[in-house]
């Protein structure tokens, strides 16, 4: 009280504080005042603080317990947490924030620098553009959304599915463009001898859909049914020659022949399914 005892009371109550009620501080929360009862943004109670203003920490903050904010928290030093915080609006670090327990952000944006994070559950999350390499040490989980990859080193990947708008492989001249897949219902068919041939009954063609297939496609097929044992006759039979051929015809459609150049024998092809896969590539 040094620098009152020269002054008069009059002249000197307003540099005292006080608590806005007459018992002193209690259990219930008070705002303090000077003598003039002018109010200051600090509230006291047995029980806890306020602060109706902003609250300023020049240095190294520690919380024991819980920490909850409702309006944004700027944070341009270190915050240690060893409680759980609870975040309903924005935090910004802009120095180090170590956390030891948990940390909630129910609504707002919390915006990091740089984190240590041992192991996070995100149910939901936005990520710029990474520019830079990438290095997981585990596995990374993209369960929705599209992941656009400039330049990508993989020892290992297992990849559930996959769009590619150009896959390279190391070494090769040209990439992948696509690869597109169909299948059809083979009803069967009776192939002549090629010396017998009447009206090119010793081919059997037809046509299928194969969706994305386009003219200049690489196209590779089969029938499960052809060298099957099952048939009038067995196809092939003892000396039979078979052979199948598939191109594309049209866009999203495949042609298939299938010839018979048997010299000895003829047969039944049962029926089957037949496929076919057409490639693309790029120079």
């Amino acid at each position: 009280m040094a620098t009152l005892g020269t002054q008069n009371i009059s002249t000197s109550y307003v540099q005292l504080i006080k608590t806005s009620g007459l018992t002193g501080i209690d259990g219930t929360i008070q705002t303090i005042t000077d003598g003039n009862n002018v109010s200051s943004a600090l509230q006291l109670s047995t029980t806890g603080v306020n602060s109706t203003g902003t609250l300023n920490a020049a240095g190294a903050t520690t919380l024991a317990s819980t920490l909850g904010v409702t309006a944004a928290c700027t944070l341009s030093s270190t915050l240690g947490v060893t409680g759980a915080a609870t975040l309903s609006s924005s935090l910004g670090v802009t120095g180090v924030a170590t956390f030891s327990s948990s940390i909630s952000a129910t609504t707002g944006t919390v915006t990091i620098g740089t984190a240590t994070i041992s192991t996070a559950t995100i149910s939901s999350a936005t990520i710029p553009l990474q520019l830079g390499a990438i290095t997981f040490g585990s596995n990374i989980t993209a369960s929705t959304g599209t992941a656009t990859i400039g330049t990508e080193s993989v020892n290992v990947s297992t990849i559930a599915s996959a769009t590619f708008g150009t896959a390279r492989i190391t070494g090769s001249t040209g990439g992948v463009t696509a690869f597109n897949y169909g299948t059809a219902a083979f009803t069967g068919a009776t192939l002549q001898d090629l010396d017998s041939i009447t009206s090119g009954s010793n081919i059997t063609t037809g046509t299928f859909t194969v969706s994305g297939a386009a003219i200049g496609d690489i196209v590779f097929g089969g029938l499960t049914s052809l060298s099957s044992s099952s048939g009038t006759a067995g196809v092939p039979a003892a000396g039979a020659r078979m052979m199948s051929q598939f191109r594309v015809e049209g866009a999203n459609v495949i042609r298939y022949t299938i010839l018979n150049t048997d010299i000895t024998s003829h047969g039944t092809i049962p029926a089957g399914t037949i496929y076919a896969t057409a490639m693309r590539f790029t120079a």
